[in-house]
């Protein structure tokens, strides 16, 4: 049986992963922060709580995760860990850098220097890129990343190539773009559109308050983008892959099919400067073809499909 580590387990792609990697006949262990107890709401609502076994650990220090590294002796190590929230880098951007920077930098050196067998999976993100010259993006462009949370993600993202380089050790590295799923926290776009329209609809609200929808992005359904994390580190040998849908939605468009589909007035949505980033771009997508033709990934969900997918789910919680 191989043994599988998820760091970062109580995000949604956590709770994904654990489920594909436990069908596939790995045992599972998920890293949670130091402090954090009781169960994760993801891993109860994919039917596998009982079956993942957790651990906390402290991904800044070295000595914390070479011995969780020898105690349970994995086969893969895929880091999902990482303070996520664009909007919250900029507002502690010291705490996201140091954290979502140092953490691989531990990983990567314990794996090194312990345990260079191990084939590790970096979760990076299409935020790296910020503003490109050209669309689609892919694997070889550079990156201007736009927030604190971007910089501490390409940074991380090139500690990984380094030691892969470097080393010649097994580090993958996902560069996924938006992807979302019924797990989704009510921090993220879709998720707080949904909800605060459902809410419009029970008439525990009036309005709801929105950024900037003059923007395109590039959005996928988390229970398929996983499946090429799962791919990667079964490949033969480490690389960096795109994992993105190849097309954007304009945010207006995702927006009205939430209030259509809830059966609300589109002018409940109010705009509030307030809520806009200092630096955004209009368009983002990314083209998949590395992981389609390397990994033989397959994707080809429209996204106003899995927007009917995540209204369903959320119609069927609140009731």
């Amino acid at each position: 049986m191989r043994r599988s580590i998820i760091t970062g387990i109580g995000g949604q792609d956590g709770a994904y992963l654990s489920r594909l990697l436990l069908e596939r006949g790995h045992e599972v262990l998920g890293v949670i922060r130091p402090g954090q107890s009781g169960t994760l709401p993801g891993l109860v609502q994919v039917g596998v709580s009982n079956e993942v076994r957790l651990v906390q650990c402290d991904l800044c220090s070295y000595e914390a995760v070479a011995e969780l590294i020898a105690t349970f002796r994995p086969d893969e190590v895929y880091n999902l860990a990482a303070q996520s929230s664009v909007s919250r880098s900029f507002l502690l951007p010291g705490e996201t850098i140091s954290f979502n920077t140092l953490s691989v930098l531990t990983l990567v050196r314990v794996i090194h220097e312990c345990a260079p067998h191990v084939r590790m999976y970096q979760a990076s993100s299409s935020d790296m890129f910020g503003k490109v010259p050209q669309l689609p993006i892919k694997e070889d462009m550079a990156f201007h990343p736009l927030s604190p949370y971007a910089v501490s993600k390409a940074s991380a993202h090139w500690i990984a190539k380094n030691y892969r380089e470097s080393f010649k050790l097994f580090i993958a590295c996902g560069i996924l773009f938006n992807h979302e799923s019924p797990l989704r926290t009510r921090n993220f776009f879709v998720k707080k559109l949904i909800c605060e329209a459902l809410e419009v609809k029970q008439g525990k609200r009036e309005t709801i308050r929105i950024g900037n929808l003059a923007l395109k992005r590039d959005f996928g359904y988390a229970p398929r983008y996983v499946e090429a994390m799962y791919g990667m580190l079964q490949h033969d040998s480490p690389g960096d892959y795109l994992i993105c849908s190849g097309r954007s939605v304009l945010l207006t468009d995702i927006a009205n099919h939430i209030c259509d589909s809830i059966g609300i007035s589109r002018d409940r949505l109010v705009t509030d400067p307030a809520l806009f980033r200092p630096l955004d771009i209009p368009d983002i997508y990314g083209c998949n073809q590395r992981a389609r033709q390397i990994l033989n990934w397959e994707y080809s969900l429209d996204f106003m499909d899995v927007l009917d997918i995540l209204i369903e789910a959320e119609q069927q919680h609140i009731h």
